[in-house]
């Protein structure tokens, strides 16, 4: 028989995290983070760190791949099977959460020369590698947006070595989790509201101390060249500490590029099969109840 698995998703702000805790109490669950930047560790404050399985795995100049964390986590999830818990996955990277559960293709190793190939060609002519991925593989390219740098990359790479499409290798199957029956659930807050939470997101950091933390993330010796200071809010962050925009200047660029972060993920995530969308954040308590009630109807748990 198949365990039940919870999984949350929703855009950044949405009350992912809050509602994870909510239901773990309530259906004795443990949650297992699903966030790109929290694998790394002293990245805490920018990327709303809390207590969950697969937090401060990897050291921050580590290459931590989307299959590496399938691997992990389904190494946690029949853990937590095992103590007869429900493991509840929460966090806003969808490519990581697809290759949990759907697995992914069969595709060529890193070829970090490649990379730095591609990278150096990008910082070159900005745009030109997604102009390229459009003349190689049209399929990925309507997939992946013209700024997300990282998979260009991929793709490109996938094609460069394999010599076929991406999205022609997605044809040759993935190793699908199994044992578990997932139940997705979906946060969609108003967007007003939602934008307006995201409008104090960077702001709050900096008041909980983020500045103070990139200063001793570099004081210990990590490069600003590490992936997760590619991430928002602490890209504005060093940015600061390093003299080359103002705070006010910092704050408009995270605002913005948060609201913008937080309708790809919709997008994405509207793709996500079988999700079922609830109207509001997950801290609000009338949310809570109905997600509660479908829990208990779709896992067949008592809750504690």
């Amino acid at each position: 028989m198949s365990h039940p698995l919870i999984a949350i998703v929703g855009p950044t702000g949405s009350g992912k995290s809050a509602l994870a805790s909510f239901l773990a109490a309530r259906f004795a669950g443990e949650i297992v983070s699903c966030d790109s930047v929290q694998i790394y560790r002293h990245f805490d404050i920018g990327s709303a760190k809390t207590w969950a399985h697969l937090v401060d795995i990897a050291d921050p100049g580590e290459v931590f791949t989307a299959g590496e964390y399938a691997k992990r986590a389904r190494a946690v999830l029949h853990e937590i099977a095992a103590r007869q818990h429900v493991p509840i996955v929460v966090g806003g990277t969808g490519f990581y959460l697809r290759a949990l559960l759907e697995g992914l293709f069969p595709g060529p190793q890193r070829d970090e020369a490649l990379r730095e190939r591609l990278v150096q060609r990008e910082q070159r002519r900005p745009g030109s590698l997604h102009r390229v991925l459009r003349r190689l593989d049209s399929s990925s390219a309507a997939r992946i947006h013209v700024n997300d740098i990282s998979k260009t990359i991929r793709a490109l790479e996938v094609c460069l070595i394999a010599r076929q499409p991406l999205s022609k290798m997605f044809e040759q199957g993935r190793d699908a989790l199994t044992g578990f029956r997932a139940i997705k659930i979906g946060l969609n807050p108003p967007r007003e509201e939602l934008y307006a939470r995201l409008d104090r997101r960077f702001v709050d950091m900096v008041e909980a101390g983020l500045l103070e933390e990139v200063r001793r993330i570099l004081a210990a010796g990590v490069s600003p060249n590490v992936k997760p200071f590619e991430s928002l809010g602490y890209k504005q962050a060093l940015a600061v500490v390093r003299g080359q925009l103002s705070l006010d200047q910092a704050v408009a660029s995270a605002q913005m590029e948060t609201r913008r972060y937080a309708k790809r993920q919709m997008t994405w995530f509207r793709r996500e099969k079988d999700v079922t969308w609830f109207t509001g954040f997950g801290d609000s308590g009338e949310v809570r109840q109905q997600i509660e009630s479908f829990a208990e109807l779709k896992t067949s748990m008592n809750p504690y």
